[in-house]
């Protein structure tokens, strides 16, 4: 890039937040502009008012504002076709189209592809008729996965021994439209069960650098309980992320994927993440994610040196050049408060006392996300509020100082797991469902 590039990110939440922060440490970036962002983005960065479903707008404010970089953070807009449209404006954009973003909005599309191109995967059957998958519930269970097979905010997937809750589940999806189209179909899909982590890939459509792995925790409760969320904290690099298992995800996952989507005519220009699964059966893909996780992100960006901006730059051409950045040591971790009643019975009350000074300490990063600046306090707005994130030398004190400081919050209306980056323990398979 060059020393003057302008940078636009596309969303409103704590990964665009985090995006936005690491990018605004590039040398060769002098500005970083959100469209929307919101009210904690708007203390440090300048924020275009534009929806991210409103490719015209944005494309006129690229050419306004010289826009050199569109990065899109959310799922929903790369798979409406903003990337796109934009790319038909004539603006570059570091995001896949909506033909590859087909890689999270259909489930049992991505389980074509890793057939296809031979990925491990677990064995997985698609249903649009509620009788005819609560009576295959047999051949898969128990435990039963069933998961919405499109867009769900991070709520579409049951884990469950419970046959009666699986078979509200189906109902609920496929009689009830709780997740209107996203659920119109459904996977029963094999359980798997062991340890699991994320991958990023940032991919120019034939080549691809893999970022440092991370390990999200997904349920609502401490000890892995509750229903699943959109996310509750992460820290990385993962403990399995050695050399010899990137090494393998690259050769076993990555690859064969990008090679089969650019055989069909959809080169992958964006973040291929891939949930993952270490257990008995060695490694085995839960899912694809079309774009940087939530909240993976904010704790794998952390872990960067050099420029985040030309690497994304590169991939959105289609020339890659992973030397752009290079892996610091350490370890980073990340917590969410969220709504009391997140994600089932999300009420948007009450206020987080005690953000303000967080923010300003050194060695913390708070990610906001639906935090809105209300009569001078941070008033919780929606599910995930903001994350807190603590880098430091080990794991271990990365984890204490996020601790140590979420400690010192209070106000009303707000939580968080009290677990994030424990010991790892073995988890239930298939519990992704972004």
């Amino acid at each position: 890039m060059s020393p003057a590039s302008r940078v636009l990110v596309v969303g409103r939440g704590g990964r665009e937040h985090a995006l936005m922060w690491r990018l605004a440490r590039d040398e060769d970036v002098s500005e970083v502009l959100a469209a929307p962002g919101n009210d904690g983005i708007g203390r440090r960065f300048r924020r275009l008012m534009i929806s991210e479903d409103d490719a015209a707008s944005l494309a006129e404010a690229c050419r306004a504002e010289r826009i050199d970089l569109v990065v899109i953070g959310p799922e929903a807009p790369l798979v409406a076709g903003l990337a796109d449209r934009l790319r038909d404006a004539g603006v570059l954009v570091y995001g896949p189209g909506a033909q590859e973003a087909q890689l999270e909005s259909s489930k049992w599309f991505a389980k074509e592809i890793m057939a296809e191109a031979k990925v491990p995967s677990a064995r997985a059957e698609p249903f649009e008729e509620p009788l005819r998958a609560s009576r295959a519930l047999d051949g898969f269970g128990p435990p039963w996965v069933i998961k919405a097979d499109g867009l769900a905010a991070g709520k579409g997937v049951r884990v469950t021994r419970d046959r009666r809750e699986a078979e509200a589940f189906i109902r609920a999806c496929l009689v009830e439209g709780r997740f209107a189209a996203g659920g119109r179909r459904i996977l029963l899909e094999e359980f798997l069960a062991g340890e699991e982590l994320s991958a990023m890939a940032v991919c120019d459509g034939r080549q691809f650098t893999l970022l440092p792995t991370a390990r999200d925790y997904k349920r609502a409760f401490d000890g892995d309980q509750g229903p699943n969320t959109g996310g509750m904290g992460a820290h990385a690099p993962a403990e399995m992320g050695g050399a010899d298992l990137e090494a393998e995800v690259g050769r076993r996952v990555i690859a064969p994927m990008l090679e089969a989507m650019a055989r069909r005519g959809m080169p992958f220009r964006g973040t291929l993440y891939a949930g993952l699964m270490m257990g008995e059966r060695g490694l085995q893909v839960i899912e694809f994610n079309c774009r940087f996780g939530d909240p993976e992100t904010q704790v794998v960006l952390p872990l960067l040196k050099g420029s985040l901006a030309s690497l994304l730059t590169s991939a959105a051409r289609g020339a890659l050049r992973p030397g752009e950045i290079r892996r610091a040591p350490g370890s980073a971790v990340a917590v969410a408060v969220v709504d009391e009643g997140y994600p089932d019975a999300v009420r948007g009350e009450g206020s987080v006392e005690g953000l303000e000074a967080l923010m300003e300490e050194r060695d913390l990063e708070v990610f906001h996300a639906a935090a809105a600046w209300d009569a001078g306090r941070w008033r919780v707005s929606g599910g995930r509020v903001a994350y807190v994130m603590a880098r430091a030398a080990t794991r271990a004190a990365a984890r204490e100082r996020v601790y140590a400081a979420l400690a010192r919050l209070g106000g009303t209306g707000w939580r968080c797991r009290h677990d994030i980056a424990v010991a790892p323990a073995e988890t239930m398979g298939g519990a992704d469902g972004r």
